[in-house]
């Protein structure tokens, strides 16, 4: 940014090249920025971040202000989100974990909390008390983070907000056992759904940023993010192993072995298991059905 002046007063314009990044992950728009970006790129106004928490089990977050608006990513419970403006129902701002930008319903965000678990089966049941023949109070997906106390006197129960969950359907944070190729799998017959990234509904980045994030290591929220930042590439000659990641144009999937893959597809419309040559050949009009190959150090 320089200063021109006209006469005796100045007037700050941008001068030289105005460098955006990726517009998915920069937190500008026409009429605001976030605060990080003054002095680097200009907006009528900055926006210091408001920090939430997500409170629903599954937040979607979208495209545009509107419940008719395409997803493009998800919040789970527990997940940290920066609000940089509020308009109606709607916020706009970015998830703490990927810096992914979208709009989600604000009434879905809460105060901060400390969360101790997180939900490494598909999806575990709340309830009201520590029986199994206890109501149902909500259904918290793979990937859902919750603060949980005591263990119940049965053992079999966690207490959390408003209720228990099943120890067996929870993990430590920072304590998963499963690999992500184990985590994947638990996930097979998941329906499809474009931004989705619970146990719940899922993409197939999605799917990625998931497992290994239960793992704690966090990939980024598309599957050419992932492609160009996530992991190490695989030479050509190097066999292919469980939980390898292979890309395809617009598409990523993880390796159950050296010739079968899990991915979230439009074609079974679910998270399925099929031989990697089967899902390389819908690619076969592209001039290269698997764009790379990449192994992420554990």
């Amino acid at each position: 940014m320089g200063i021109e002046k006209t006469g005796e007063r100045p007037i700050y314009k941008l001068t030289g090249h105005s460098l955006v990044g990726d517009k998915r992950t920069t937190p500008i728009r026409g009429d605001l920025a976030d605060i990080s970006l003054a002095g680097k790129l200009f907006a009528p106004h900055y926006a210091v971040p408001m920090l939430r928490t997500g409170i629903a089990p599954v937040t979607e977050i979208r495209a545009e202000p509107h419940a008719t608006a395409m997803p493009v990513s998800a919040l789970m419970h527990g997940e940290e989100f920066a609000v940089l403006d509020v308009a109606g129902e709607w916020a706009w701002g970015y998830c703490l974990h990927d810096n992914y930008l979208g709009y989600l319903r604000f009434s879905e965000l809460g105060a901060d909390f400390d969360a101790t678990h997180i939900v490494s089966a598909p999806a575990t049941l709340l309830v009201a008390s520590p029986s199994t023949k206890s109501p149902v109070v909500a259904r918290y997906p793979m990937g859902a983070q919750l603060a949980c106390g005591a263990l119940s006197e049965c053992g079999n129960y966690l207490s959390s907000e408003n209720g228990f969950v099943p120890v067996a359907h929870l993990s430590e944070i920072g304590e998963v056992e499963a690999s992500p190729a184990d985590l994947a799998e638990r996930l097979i017959g998941t329906p499809y759904s474009w931004g989705g990234r619970s146990g719940d509904a899922i993409d197939c980045s999605g799917l990625v940023q998931l497992v290994f994030g239960l793992k704690g290591l966090l990939a980024p929220r598309d599957a050419d993010m992932q492609q160009a930042e996530f992991g190490d590439d695989l030479p050509e000659d190097v066999p292919l192993v469980r939980g390898d990641l292979v890309f395809f144009p617009g598409h990523v999937g993880i390796m159950a072995d050296a010739d079968n893959i899990i991915h979230a597809n439009g074609t079974a419309m679910a998270v399925s298991l099929e031989p990697l040559v089967a899902a390389a050949a819908r690619f076969a009009e592209h001039e290269q059905s698997i764009i790379a190959r990449k192994r992420v150090a554990m």
